[in-house]
């Protein structure tokens, strides 16, 4: 299923959940990027950070756990937790075509994280459904400007 068209209105209150999670969970940033590895949007503090590259290496990441999970006859794994010295990452599903990356410092829970994150994906989800059931279309990926791949994300619908 492709990404639907994501109007102002739908970018604002992902934006809203994004800022709510990284509130909630104490984290530094969260992402939503579809599983290409193309940054959508994103709430936190991602300055010292490539998010463009983060995206893509997360969503590759994601996509590697899922031939894991075949291998060992697991339908499919929703999450990726990485933890480092200074910081972690949890990748989830958030539905067909996107993920959740939350990027924490490593004194803060991944349990907290990951039950945060967990209640926040229905919510995201459910903005992807809207926006499809609104708008039909397909979005035309060649259009992105790959080096800030957000603002294509970000357009505004014509009134």
């Amino acid at each position: 299923m492709p990404l639907p068209q994501l109007i102002a209105e739908d970018v604002r209150e992902l934006d809203r959940l994004l800022a709510e999670l990284v509130r909630r969970s104490e984290a530094s940033a969260s992402m939503i990027i579809d599983k290409g590895g193309f940054l959508i949007t994103h709430a936190g503090e991602l300055s010292s950070l490539d998010s463009t590259t983060l995206a893509a290496l997360a969503a590759g990441s994601f996509a590697a756990t899922q031939g894991m999970a075949s291998i060992v006859s697991e339908e499919n794994f929703n999450c990726v937790y990485q933890q480092g010295d200074n910081h972690s990452l949890v990748v989830q599903n958030i539905e067909i075509d996107t993920l959740l990356v939350v990027v924490f410092a490593v004194n803060v829970s991944v349990g907290a994280v990951k039950y945060f994150a967990n209640a926040t994906v229905p919510l995201i989800a459910q903005q992807f459904i809207t926006a499809r059931a609104r708008n039909d279309g397909e979005m035309d990926l060649s259009m992105m400007n790959l080096e800030n791949s957000s603002d294509f994300f970000r357009k505004v619908a014509a009134s």
